[in-house]
């Protein structure tokens, strides 16, 4: 037992150590910000301070002998990370106050929010999932079709187009609820539903996946035998499937508290995600310092209870190597929906193309949908249908270009969980907008900054799927047989584990694409890529978001083309999978690494409860 503590105490503190390096590098790139963007600091702080000062070369010494910019970057972040142990952040280069007071303040109202958000989000995936519960817990999962549909357009939706749709019609045309400010619980409604409905329906379609395999298992047969009720299965099947999700929550949690800037922005809702993005413009490093290393610290807290909660939840049978593998039941074949969406969308993109993005007709401006223009024109009288189709050509080129790296780095670190736990959760904190303004720091602005930036946080999600997923692969009952038989451990990566990893998270790199092509638009709009007249899709949804109301058909379409695009997405992946390499029977012993994996478990009616949720049935609940 001591030597066991022992270990697991080096480990830790290995790890321990690893994050704090990680940390440590991160606020020294911060800190290198402003020297990194090849940009005078005192005339971006003297700026943000008044838009009419004028830079004199007076008042822009001022400004570095009142900082301390004379002394370079070092001196400051060595005086900054000084002082932070005693309680002192600093004060804003621009407003003068004290740092810690408005970051404690800005982080408070952001958990709140991602309190809220995240509620939402639960309930969105439980909804998702709702009919294959119903189903599964019926043995009835064969009537299931393929489905989805509802969920990936609502995954693709942009959070800022479902925020300005709440905001204008629920909060301002109706006036149910309070569309602006942060006062009390009614102005936390329309931004949590912004914020919980498109994270919700990723959750969703990801539980989803996993629970018709959960409903094949030995202990789902034998309950069902039994005569258990069938929410009691049901509330098995979550149970038995939530920890390998929950890695994946907590980087959600992280996401929704920094990652919700436009939404603060939409709602003017004082958050740590709104403040952090203003000191980045700004170039307020007390301010960017502190509100980042507060999100770190987050990222590290959640990352660490979604993990010690996931070994919670499935017991002793991740130690003992007792599951089931919950990847061994295939999801049935694509049928006719994305066969139906990828003719759509080419459609679209074949009319199109052959019309011009950059024609301007001042005396057309903001039409409704016609036979001249199916799609309307812009508020500069620009065929829409033109500009999505010519914007398909780039924005999917390279969406799916980031989606692919992002899949294999996701992939390749996931295998390292020590290695890549504290790299991911440290990523996760950065907001896009933050690594963007990184990139472009050390790259440059240019058209494949926005790739670059996306590219660099776009594995996290992915290599933590993979981890979770892979950890509960090890500890299966096929796993532990294949391996007692004299199994090494490449033939059981490549035999065992790979195949059945790797189709679930290609369906998982599949259901974000639309947010990636939407991501690398929405920096591109920020100028830190492709600058307009470019008919990219996120500056499609960005342009047109001030005439919403007087022209809605100008935000509809290039969201409906967006949401066609998920669609595509996540019924294309829904046949993902990876045939299994097995020895040829008249292969000899000694041409491969390993002994031939077993057949997998097909459960019969005499099969034994499972461990992991054996003794989660009361015996109240057997007949």
């Amino acid at each position: 037992m001591s030597a066991a503590l022992r270990t697991f105490a080096r480990g830790g503190g290995l790890t321990l150590l690893w994050r704090g390096v990680l940390t440590a590098a991160l606020v020294c790139a911060i800190g290198l910000l402003p020297w990194l963007s090849r940009t005078d600091p005192a005339l971006t702080v003297l700026k943000a301070r008044s838009a009419e000062s004028d830079p004199t070369p007076q008042a822009l010494q001022a400004v570095r002998e009142q900082l301390g910019l004379a002394d370079g970057p070092l001196p400051l972040l060595g005086r900054w990370l000084g002082d932070l142990p005693h309680g002192d952040a600093g004060r804003s280069w621009v407003s003068g106050t004290e740092v810690l007071p408005s970051a404690v303040q800005a982080l408070g109202a952001s958990l709140l929010l991602m309190a809220g958000a995240l509620a939402v989000a639960v309930g969105t995936a439980m909804v998702v999932c709702a009919r294959t519960l119903w189903l599964g817990s019926r043995r009835r999962l064969r009537e299931r079709g393929p489905g989805g549909t509802g969920s990936a357009v609502l995954a693709a939706l942009p959070e800022f187009l479902v925020a300005s749709v709440l905001a204008s019609v629920v909060g301002v045309q109706l006036g149910w609820l309070p569309a602006l400010g942060w006062y009390g619980p009614q102005w936390m409604v329309l931004p949590s539903l912004a914020l919980g409905l498109p994270a919700g329906a990723v959750l969703g379609r990801m539980l989803d996946d996993l629970l018709p395999s959960a409903f094949a298992e030995p202990w789902a047969l034998a309950a069902a035998a039994r005569g258990i009720p069938p929410r009691s299965v049901a509330r098995q099947a979550l149970r038995r499937c939530v920890p390998g999700l929950l890695p994946s929550l907590g980087l959600f949690v992280v996401g929704l508290t920094g990652g919700s800037v436009a939404i603060e922005q939409i709602f003017d809702i004082p958050g740590l995600g709104r403040l952090t993005l203003r000191a980045a413009l700004a170039q307020d490093l007390p301010v960017l310092q502190t509100g980042t290393l507060a999100l770190v610290l987050l990222a590290a807290v959640a990352g660490t209870l979604a993990r010690l909660a996931a070994r919670l939840l499935i017991g002793p049978a991740l130690r003992d190597g007792a599951l089931h593998s919950l990847h061994r039941t295939t999801p049935p074949p694509p049928r006719i929906l994305p066969l139906l969406y990828g003719a759509l969308l080419a459609a679209v993109i074949a009319l199109g193309l052959p019309r011009d993005p950059l024609a301007l007709d001042t005396g057309a401006r903001l039409q409704a949908p016609s036979a001249a223009h199916p799609f309307g024109t812009d508020s500069l009288g620009r065929d829409i249908l033109a500009r999505i189709a010519h914007g398909a050509l780039t924005t999917l080129g390279i969406a799916l270009a980031v989606s692919a790296a992002a899949l294999i780095t996701g992939v390749l670190l996931g295998l390292l969980p020590r290695l890549s736990g504290p790299v991911v959760d440290t990523v996760n904190a950065v907001p896009p907008v933050l690594a963007g303004l990184l990139v472009t720091g050390i790259a440059g602005s240019g058209p494949w900054t926005p790739a670059l930036a996306v590219a660099a946080v776009a594995w996290s999600p992915l290599a933590t799927h993979t981890s979770a997923l892979l950890q509960q692969e090890r500890a299966t009952l096929h796993l532990t047989a294949t391996r007692a038989l004299g199994a090494d451990r490449w033939y059981l990566m490549w035999h065992e584990l790979l195949p059945a990893v790797l189709p679930p998270v290609v369906r998982h790199a599949l259901l974000r694409l639309p947010g990636i092509a939407l991501s690398l638009a929405a920096l591109g709009f920020l100028g830190l890529g492709a600058q307009p007249p470019s008919p990219e899709w996120g500056l499609l949804l960005a342009e047109n978001q001030p005439y919403a109301e007087r022209a809605p058909w100008a935000v509809i379409t290039p969201a409906a083309v967006l949401a066609l695009l998920g669609a595509l997405a996540v019924t294309a992946a829904g046949g993902v999978r990876l045939p299994r390499l097995r020895r040829r029977p008249g292969t000899r012993r000694g041409t491969h690494t390993g002994p031939a994996a077993p057949a997998p478990e097909r459960p019969g009616p005499d099969t034994r409860l499972s461990p992991v949720t054996a003794s989660s049935i009361s015996p109240a609940e057997t007949p």
